[in-house]
């Protein structure tokens, strides 16, 4: 079987050898390294991964016995995650097609390797989507007069459903904090990376009068501040007078959808770190 571990920690001599020479001592094979130091604050970071025999692994003892020799002498933030275990991911969604569409054909050619309980809305308009694909679908209408029951209702189908993670696929309704309390660092987003220049409705229209010569996606972290959480995955592509709107929106929408994907990638290979509101993304 294999482990992964995550760590940081404040930054010291020794952290590497004293690590890797407690997994040796398991009798672990460490299979993968991978580590950074952020100068500015002092801080080490490891992502980790090494192979035991299933029959002599303890996850409690391990947890317990590490705690004790490592994590607190050397001040750890750290976590245990084992390999092959899918988490569940609940997917959100409002009315746009294009990133929900991609996340299932992915997920159907065996690229994501999660369990998907449920997609939720606020709309009915993609319920024949989640029917195609053969996954329950929730219709939650939101309005000033129900969002507390609604939201209710979100957290219990997300705690009956023992959800890891949430992905919100182009979902066009705002997060309660209630929820962000719940999934920290588990809700990811993707938008459009034309703000804070070009915010509202119609930013590619906006970008478009302004002439742009880049246009890109951003996936990141949600927390109460509108879209500005933790970065995961961001990319780009060249755009020139010769493009009208829609090619705007084509190409916008596209990025979109790529960059969510490998977004949602990272997570779910215990790839990504949150450090003060960025995040660190392992190779």
């Amino acid at each position: 079987m294999k482990v992964i571990l995550l760590i940081n920690c404040p930054d010291q001599a020794g952290i590497i050898s004293s690590v890797t020479q407690f997994l040796h001592s398991r009798n672990g094979n460490i299979v993968y390294l991978d580590q950074h130091v952020d100068k500015s604050s002092n801080v080490f970071f490891m992502r980790l991964e090494s192979e035991f025999d299933t029959e002599n692994f303890n996850t409690s003892t391990f947890k317990k016995i590490f705690d004790d020799v490592l994590a607190q002498p050397y001040q750890m933030h750290w976590s245990l995650h084992l390999d092959g275990l899918k988490p569940k991911m609940a997917l959100f969604v409002s009315k746009y097609k294009h990133c929900i569409y991609d996340i299932l054909g992915r997920h159907n050619a065996g690229e994501l390797a999660v369990d998907i309980p449920f997609i939720l809305s606020n709309h009915p308009d993609l319920r024949f989507i989640a029917d195609q694909f053969n996954i329950p679908f929730y219709h939650l209408p939101f309005s000033k007069e129900n969002s507390a029951e609604a939201e209710d209702r979100q957290l219990a189908l997300l705690s009956e459903h023992k959800i890891d993670f949430i992905v919100l696929a182009r979902y066009m309704q705002i997060v309660s904090s209630r929820l962000i309390a719940i999934y920290p660092n588990k809700i990811i987003n993707i938008h459009h990376s034309f703000l804070p220049a070009f915010a509202g409705a119609k930013p590619y229209h906006a970008a478009f009068k302004r002439g742009v010569k880049i246009i890109g996606a951003t996936s990141h972290y949600v927390t109460s501040e509108l879209d500005e959480g933790p970065i995961i995955e961001q990319d780009v592509t060249t755009v020139s007078h010769l493009h009208s709107i829609p090619d705007f929106i084509g190409k916008g929408m596209d990025l979109e959808k790529i960059v969510l994907s490998r977004a949602i990638k990272l997570h779910i290979l215990r790839k990504t770190m949150v450090y003060n509101n960025k995040t660190i993304i392992f190779s």
